[in-house]
């Protein structure tokens, strides 16, 4: 007997998980299409948007044998933004959820990737290479909102950016949120792939404390200064509170990744502090949480 039809008229079994990789050029989209393949993703690299069905489509012809597939796409493709979002609809419409990982990284970083390689950006033309990255910034404009994952690969080498790629999608499941908690330093800049920002910034600075300056927020002293303070676990059980609701509805809209940015003055101290309090109470949550600290060590 031939294949037993499933949702949208695809035959076989179709994949658990579908991936669409993009992104900014230069950020890193090769270097995470390798991390999933160390994660036994079957990854189809520069795929045309309207192909993705039909991937799918011999992935569910193995019966189960490509559970997890992955699919890099680029700017590349003509007509790229209508391609893309008019595909992910359809498969919505046949049942089928992909999900976005968008790449970003600033113009600067993106520059000295394409000088070191003395390489063109794909869209540059006759201009420069900010030209091109400008121009690209707005042809994806609209998919970076619809991502269901952004990573900021400025400050990433390879080893970095295969590590949280890795930490993202390593044992996946689509009934769970998993949280990425990251400190940060105002005058540093904010991070890129917040989906929630907290300005910690009114808590009196343990900057000012002669004894607790050289410390961070991962020392006891600094930790127990920073949490006896007016405000500071009124806000933390305020969060806390918020991400009660916004955890099950996330995961209700098909969301499966939330990165929650903390942030003070040079992100030493206070957001440290704070970062991995909530870090640790969204754990308690059952959530599965990464805490980072973006600028610690930069003063």
């Amino acid at each position: 007997m031939g294949d037993s039809p499933v949702s949208g008229g695809l035959p076989g079994t179709l994949p658990t998980e579908i991936v669409i990789v993009t992104g900014m050029s230069g950020a890193g989209r090769s270097t995470a299409a390798r991390a999933l393949e160390d994660l036994d993703w079957f990854v189809v690299d520069n795929l045309p948007p309207g192909l993705l069905p039909t991937m799918i489509d011999l992935a569910g012809r193995t019966h189960g044998a490509v559970p997890r597939v992955a699919a890099v796409v680029d700017v590349r493709s003509m007509a790229f933004t209508q391609d893309l979002l008019t595909m992910l609809e359809e498969l919505r419409h046949r049942g089928i959820a992909a999900r976005v990982m968008f790449l970003e990284a600033d113009d600067d970083a993106l520059v000295r990737r394409f000088e070191a390689v003395r390489r063109r950006h794909p869209l540059q033309g006759e201009g420069r290479i900010t030209d091109g990255i400008n121009e690209e910034r707005e042809v994806l404009r609209t998919i970076r909102g619809d991502a269901d994952l952004v990573v900021d690969t400025s400050d990433l080498n390879v080893h970095q950016l295969k590590a949280k790629v890795i930490s993202h999608f390593q044992g996946d499941s689509e009934e769970q949120l998993r949280g990425n908690v990251v400190s940060f330093g105002y005058k540093y800049g904010l991070p890129v792939d917040a989906d929630l920002v907290i300005d910690c910034r009114f808590l009196p600075n343990p900057h000012w404390i002669p004894d607790l300056r050289p410390l961070t927020g991962q020392d006891a002293a600094v930790r127990e200064y920073v949490l006896a303070q007016r405000g500071a676990k009124e806000l933390l059980d305020a969060y806390t509170e918020v991400l009660r609701l916004l955890v099950p509805g996330y995961l209700r809209e098909g969301k499966h990744y939330l990165t929650l940015a903390v942030g003070c003055t040079g992100g030493k101290h206070r957001s440290v502090a704070l970062a991995e309090q909530l870090g640790s109470r969204l754990a308690d949550e059952g959530v599965e949480v990464q805490v980072d600290h973006r600028d610690l060590g930069r003063e």
